[in-house]
């Protein structure tokens, strides 16, 4: 759920509503100032915990969520954006030049699947071997590849692990397409079954 937009949409309710209450309390019911004032607060914090309740429930029964799923793939999306904020960091302090589209890859890729997430969290499920192995071993061998490869003196031992950390952080971005793949392996069902309803069609 967008926080900003439901913050922007419970503010549009409850401020009209605490506008509203103060003169119906004050020149209506004949409340003193502060009283009315105290009412009208009082109001608006009801009409905006209100409007909360209601787009929640409205936003778990369109994704098909409970509340406890919800706040259980909250938990996880919120503990994987700092790892992508340090990914991104780890990614283009390395200046090995064949590997940066495959590096640009990743964090597109990466991105892809948490915005994915995010927008309709049910994904979540389809996306755990992402936020529970994979992203953590990605950010860890990126951080550690963009540390040992600054050093200023290299021996045959360190070009080695560089190397073998390459190929590890390759076969990693390979894991990630499948990921993404997951993610939207329904969106590509659907997309299929509508291409042949309309083969259909139009052979009719």
């Amino acid at each position: 759920m967008n926080s900003f937009l439901s913050f922007i949409i419970r503010t549009s309710i409850a401020a009209p509503t605490a506008v509203i209450v103060w003169p119906i309390s004050f020149f209506g019911f004949g409340q003193t100032f502060l009283l009315s004032s105290a009412i009208s607060i009082g109001g608006g914090l009801v009409a905006y915990w209100t409007t909360s309740v209601i787009t929640n429930s409205r936003f778990l029964k369109k994704h098909q969520l409970s509340r406890k799923e919800y706040l259980y793939i909250k938990k996880n999306l919120e503990e994987a954006k700092p790892k992508i904020n340090r990914l991104n960091k780890a990614l283009f302090k390395i200046r090995h030049v064949p590997s940066l589209k495959e590096r640009v890859d990743v964090l597109r890729i990466t991105r892809k699947i948490y915005r994915l997430t995010k927008l309709e969290p049910k994904r979540f499920y389809k996306a755990e071997p992402f936020y529970f192995s994979h992203l953590d071993s990605l950010v860890e061998l990126t951080e550690k590849y963009a540390f040992l490869s600054s050093q200023p003196k290299k021996n045959l031992e360190l070009d080695r692990s560089l190397y073998e950390t390459r190929q590890t952080l390759s076969e990693l971005a390979q894991l990630l397409e499948e990921d993404l793949y997951k993610v939207i392996s329904d969106d590509i069902d659907h997309l299929n079954f509508e291409i042949d309803v309309a083969k259909k069609s139009i052979k009719k």
